[in-house]
C-alpha cells in the first residue's frame, strides 16, 4: 500500500486556536500517519500557526501564507501546488479525524485504481464536539453516486481523498465562492472519471448551531452560480437546472424551523448501501 499521503488544510481568521490544535492532533495520531501536512493560511490569523506546528510531534508541516483571503477554492489550488504526493486528503481545520481514517482511505484508493476521488460518511456534532447530531451518509455504488449527484453533492468534501495529478489536469477547483468542491466533482463526472465512497464515518464534523441560518437567501446567490457552472459544462440539462433552482429557492426561502424539517426529512430518506 502506498503510504505517502499529503493532507491539505486551509485556515482563515474565524478558526479558533483550540480547534486547529484538535484537528492537527487527530491527523498526527492516525494509524497511518500522513507524510506531510500542507496548511494554507488564507489571510491574517489571530494566533501563531507556526508555534502550534512547532509544538506538535510532527516534522513535516508546510505552511503556505496568502496575504489576502480570496476564497477556499483559490487557497486549495495554491496548497495543491505544494503537495508532494499524488494522494491528497482534504481536511477542514475545525473537524477531527477518526484514528484510522487515512489508513482506510489509502487502502480504498489502492484497491480501486479507477477511482479519482472518494470520501465517506461524516458524523456531525455540535460546536463543542460533545453531542452527535446526525451521520451524513453518501452513496457508495457508482450508479447511485451518478444519480445522486444530479441533485446533491455526492461526496463529503472534508473527508475526501483524491489523486492530485487528475485534479490538476482538469484545472483544480473551479473558482466559485461556495460549492467549489461540488463543481469539481461535476467536472470530473462530465469527463467520465469515477468517484467512490466508503460506508464508514471518517471524521467528526463541527456543524455548529447556526448551520441552518447560514443557508438562507444569501447562500442561494452562490448556489445559482454553481448551478450555472454545472449547466455550462454540460453536467445539468435545462430541466435539471430549473428543477434544482426551484428546489433550492424554496428551501432557502422558508424559515429556520421549516428548513430544519426539510433537511431532516431528506436525510432520513437516504438509504445508501
Amino acid at each position: 500500500m502506498d503510504k505517502n499521503i499529503s493532507v491539505l488544510i486551509s485556515i482563515h481568521f474565524r478558526i479558533s486556536r483550540k480547534n486547529i490544535i484538535d484537528c492537527l492532533s487527530s491527523l498526527i495520531n492516525q494509524s497511518l500517519r500522513p507524510s506531510e501536512i500542507i496548511i494554507v493560511k488564507d489571510g491574517v490569523l489571530n494566533f501563531s500557526l507556526e508555534k502550534i506546528c512547532d509544538s506538535m510531534n510532527f516534522d513535516n508541516f508546510k505552511i503556505i501564507t496568502l496575504d489576502i483571503n480570496n476564497g477556499l477554492a483559490n487557497a486549495l489550488n495554491e496548497g495543491l501546488k505544494n503537495c508532494s504526493f499524488d494522494l491528497v486528503a482534504r481536511m477542514d481545520s475545525d473537524d477531527i479525524c477518526y484514528p484510522d481514517r487515512l489508513e482506510k482511505q489509502a487502502y480504498f484508493m489502492e484497491t480501486n485504481p479507477e477511482v479519482v476521488v472518494s470520501s465517506g460518511a461524516v458524523d456531525e456534532y455540535d460546536e463543542d464536539m460533545e453531542n452527535l447530531i446526525f451521520t451524513k451518509k453518501v452513496p457508495t455504488k457508482n450508479y447511485d453516486i451518478l444519480k445522486f449527484s444530479k441533485r446533491r453533492n455526492p461526496l463529503n468534501h472534508p473527508a475526501t481523498i483524491f489523486r492530485k495529478s487528475i485534479i490538476e489536469s482538469v484545472g483544480g477547483y473551479p473558482l466559485l465562492q461556495k460549492g467549489q468542491d461540488y463543481a469539481l466533482w461535476s467536472l470530473l463526472l462530465v469527463k467520465d472519471y469515477k468517484l467512490g465512497n466508503l460506508e464508514e464515518s471518517l471524521i467528526k464534523m463541527r456543524t455548529g448551531n447556526d448551520f441552518y441560518e447560514r443557508r438562507g437567501l444569501e447562500f442561494f446567490k452562490f448556489e445559482i452560480k454553481l448551478l450555472r457552472y454545472q449547466k455550462e459544462i454540460g453536467f445539468l440539462s435545462n430541466i435539471d437546472f430549473c428543477l434544482n433552482f426551484l428546489i433550492r429557492f424554496i428551501t432557502r426561502l422558508v424559515g429556520r424551523n421549516i428548513k430544519h424539517i426539510i433537511y431532516s426529512s431528506i436525510r432520513k430518506l437516504d438509504n445508501f448501501k
